[in-house]
């Protein structure tokens, strides 16, 4: 994980703010066994949760933002469920909060999984990273479907329920100076128009970037951050391709998982829509995260 920061300025206009205070009320409320753990407050460039160090083998995850609260109760459900059959690590949570000490929403203590943000600057191959990357994406997408309702996350749409959101964007962008909008339109374009996912939904990570993919050693060791998990488009969980792997790694990443051309072109479509939604609103509050929209787009649009 990155490095530790004071209270951050806020990031969304309703936004919670979280600071180690706050935590040792919880703790000392809630879970008292963890209370005179040592808390810091961890800068990082997720936009939905604030994380807390506590000691050095816990992490408290607290909501910022409202839309973001369900988060917690569904990696409760489905983490357990997926990580025995995965390959790498992910979170494991263990204790979930309510809202108490004024806080107004769930909260998780999970174990903490050590490493670096994961990129290419950061692992000693980028083709072994894009592989490794592939082989996880591979098992998760072939987990058995559960027999119910499965979790529910904003990425399980068809592109098509993104198109008036993203083309706004889109001009927003080229207005601020961020990309060649005719360019990205054709992108967009040829996302909408390609022939959609046959098969039924998988499992869908759906947030896989710079920041959600740690390194230990200079390889691939962890998979955090599953507040967007839910069910739909395989393309979804191409990305990657885009905002993580530069075109070595790239070429070896659609390699390994095989992807034909309709969901080649509908990942770029995802990628691009996340990355000119997310950068306009992020560009003064969460320089990390928008840093990774600005290269996803220079990855897209090939400038």
């Amino acid at each position: 994980m990155a490095g530790v920061t004071d209270t951050p300025s806020p990031m969304h206009d309703a936004e919670v703010r979280v600071d180690t205070a706050l935590v040792t009320r919880l703790l000392t409320e809630q879970g008292p066994q963890w209370a005179q753990l040592p808390p810091r407050l961890l800068r990082h460039s997720g936009t939905d949760n604030a994380m807390v160090r506590l000691g050095d083998t816990l992490v408290a995850r607290l909501p910022r933002i409202g839309w973001a609260a369900a988060d917690v109760a569904k990696e409760a459900r489905w983490l357990p469920v997926l990580a025995p059959r995965l390959p790498l690590p992910v979170p494991e949570p263990l204790f979930t909060g309510v809202p108490g000490a004024g806080y107004p929403f769930a909260w998780a203590v999970y174990r903490w999984l050590p490493g670096v943000d994961a990129g290419v600057d950061t692992v000693r191959d980028e083709q072994e990273l894009a592989r490794a990357l592939a082989a996880f994406i591979r098992v998760l997408q072939a987990t058995p479907l559960p027999a119910g309702e499965g979790p529910v996350g904003s990425r399980r749409v068809p592109l098509a329920e993104r198109d008036a959101a993203t083309r706004d964007a889109i001009g927003a962008c080229a207005a601020l100076g961020f990309l060649n909008e005719g360019a990205a339109l054709s992108i967009w374009e040829a996302a909408l128009n390609a022939p959609p996912h046959a098969g039924p939904p998988v499992w869908l990570h759906a947030d896989l970037k710079p920041g959600n993919l740690l390194a230990h050693g200079g390889q691939l060791s962890a998979v955090i951050d599953w507040g967007a998990l839910t069910l739909g488009d395989p393309a979804v969980d191409l990305q990657p391709a885009w905002n993580l792997l530069g075109p070595v790694g790239r070429a070896a990443f659609r390699e390994a998982l095989g992807v034909e051309d309709a969901a080649w072109a509908r990942g770029r479509g995802w990628a691009l829509s996340v990355s000119v939604i997310a950068l306009p609103y992020y560009r003064h509050t969460n320089p990390g995260l928008a840093g990774v929209c600005r290269d996803t787009l220079r990855a897209l649009l090939g400038g």
